[in-house]
């Protein structure tokens, strides 16, 4: 029987009440589906459903065949290693007891002698060439994710759940998961905001507030789709109000028919014309009448903006992130950083950054690209001061705001309107719920805490903070903003970031991101010719 996943009236909430999905029923055959949706609608839980590491509050899940799971955690015990990912450690150390003659005669008949050539060939599949006790604590995240996906292909599951695979990884890693899909031949579901990556599934799921729908193609197919789908909401929207603004007309038509009948019954009972009971009778036929226009108009009235109220929403939930920032008034001549030869690591005599410099001079974009272990994320550190240089300056001649991977900028303890108000002090309520709204934190979801935060939430708010304000920084240094963010909020940033007319520092591995956002310059920093070494002149290449 081939692979598959069944979900039957599956249900889902969060401890706070909040329910992720309900009634959820979906099949998942052979073939790769990606999975997609805003930050926070359940795709990471759906993935942890499917997988049995939490079980559904209602409905079933049934797997055929054996599944295994790649997720986004990048945490490793102390004591674990590359053996340990592969479940190979007790097999691999029967070997080595083999090799020096003090195995059993019963675990020599279970030897696998093909073991390490077979999880070296699945290591260098992704691009890894590590020992087999390497610990995993000093992986990179990028060679972690990798060791990881490698340990997947090992196991040949039949159906494989991937969380995010491209997270983390440069150029050469995201190629090779990418390359790694497109050969697979069993069962695969992808949570990915990767477009590159979402190019070649065979269907996109997508899940909303309002349930998932199934599209089939790859991701230009889904967003074709999904263009013709919000065109037809908002023409709802539109028939919804022009329903209201109909019956809101009828209304007032009718009120001043009822008048004019009532003026004219005055006239006729002033003049005597009519007996007294008779008037009486048509008194209370036109109250009677009235009252029942009036709770019919009420009705239809209710249900109409009941209809506008449905297609608004739908609209809220099919539509793209819209962002629009205030100026900074940075002037195309102001330097705004300056760094000159600067040198540093984290251990005396093992350089990561060696004789490193860059100029920025007004709204420049400039992207640090490089592979794992290059060093941009040290030199964003050096940049910053967060870490002090061994030699050379950093001269930061403007404001500026830093956004890392952590969203390290926000108090996780307060909620994100305080976060907004502490960062700019300069801003009313008024101004800080509109410019909350504008990353869709409206409401109560400005109220949330950070820590209550999906990874994707917590950056999109962290944007809103830094950008949102009545005076935003001259200088933005991102460290891979598109790494938690789903799809639409990564379009939307990109849109953002056109609009910001200050100079950007960015550290990213996606190429469409770099691109949609307009970069000018790259500046290319090669792996380290040894360990924890980035050499000079000769580590950093500029790109057109």
């Amino acid at each position: 029987m081939p692979a598959s996943i069944s979900l039957s009236d599956l249900s889902w909430s969060t401890p706070d009440g909040r329910a992720l999905f309900s009634h959820l029923t979906l099949q998942f055959g052979p073939g790769r589906t990606g999975l997609v949706g805003r930050n926070g609608v359940g795709k990471t839980t759906l993935l942890r459903l499917i997988a049995g590491e939490w079980m559904p509050q209602s409905g079933q899940v049934n797997v055929v065949g054996r599944l295994a799971m790649l997720d986004q955690t990048l945490q490793a015990g102390e004591d674990d290693t590359v053996a340990d990912l592969f479940c190979a450690a007790d097999a691999l150390a029967m070997l080595r007891r083999a090799a020096v003659g003090v195995a059993g005669a019963d675990e020599l008949a279970d030897l696998d002698w093909t073991l390490e050539t077979r999880i070296a060939r699945a290591l260098g599949r992704l691009g890894l060439n590590l020992a087999l006790d390497a610990p995993l604590a000093k992986l990179s995240g990028g060679q972690l994710t990798r060791a990881k996906l490698a340990a997947l292909v090992f196991a040949k599951p039949d159906f494989a759940l991937f969380d995010e695979p491209t997270n983390n990884l440069d150029d050469d890693g995201r190629a090779a998961v990418i390359a790694l899909l497109a050969d697979w031949r069993g069962g695969a579901l992808v949570v990915s905001h990767d477009r590159e990556l979402l190019e070649t599934m065979d269907a996109i799921v997508e899940l909303t507030s309002l349930g998932a729908t199934s599209y089939g193609g790859n991701w230009s197919a889904y967003r074709a789709r999904k263009a013709i789908e919000i065109d037809s909401a908002r023409q709802q929207l539109a028939d919804a109000e022009r329903r209201v603004g109909d019956l809101a007309r009828a209304a007032v038509i009718a009120q001043q028919r009822k008048a004019r009948k009532d003026r004219a019954g005055q006239s006729k009972a002033r003049r005597g014309d009519e007996p007294t009971i008779s008037l009486g009778l048509r008194r209370n036929r036109s109250e009677n009448t009235a009252g029942e226009t009036a709770r019919l108009v009420e009705r239809r009235r209710d249900q109409a903006l009941q209809e506008v109220a449905v297609a608004r929403q739908r609209i809220e939930i099919l539509q793209p992130l819209l962002v629009a920032l205030p100026s900074t008034g940075l002037s195309a001549t102001r330097t705004v950083l300056d760094i000159d030869a600067v040198s540093g690591g984290y251990e005396i005599g093992c350089p990561i950054i060696e004789s490193f410099s860059l100029k920025l001079v007004g709204p420049e974009r400039v992207a640090i690209c490089g592979p794992n272990g290059s060093g941009k994320t040290t030199l964003l550190a050096l940049i910053t001061g967060r870490l002090r240089p061994w030699s050379g300056s950093v001269r930061m001649k403007s404001g500026f705001a830093m956004l890392d991977q952590q969203v390290s900028l926000l108090d996780r303890a307060a909620s994100i309107r305080g976060n907004f108000l502490r960062i700019n002090p300069g801003s009313d309520e008024n101004g800080c719920r509109a410019a909350l709204a504008r990353f869709m934190f409206r409401a109560d979801a400005a109220l949330q805490t950070v820590a209550s935060l999906s990874g994707g939430q917590a950056l999109r708010a962290g944007l809103a903070c830094v950008l949102g304000g009545p005076s935003p920084p001259s200088l933005l240094i991102l460290d891979e903003p598109t790494n938690h963010l789903d799809i639409e909020a990564v379009e939307a940033v990109e849109a953002g970031l056109l609009g910001y007319d200050g100079a950007l520092l960015v550290v990213s591995h996606d190429p469409a991101f770099l691109a949609a956002i307009g970069i000018t310059r790259r500046i290319l920093l090669d792996a380290p010719k040894s360990a924890n070494l980035l050499s000079g002149e000769a580590g950093q290449r500029r790109l057109p």
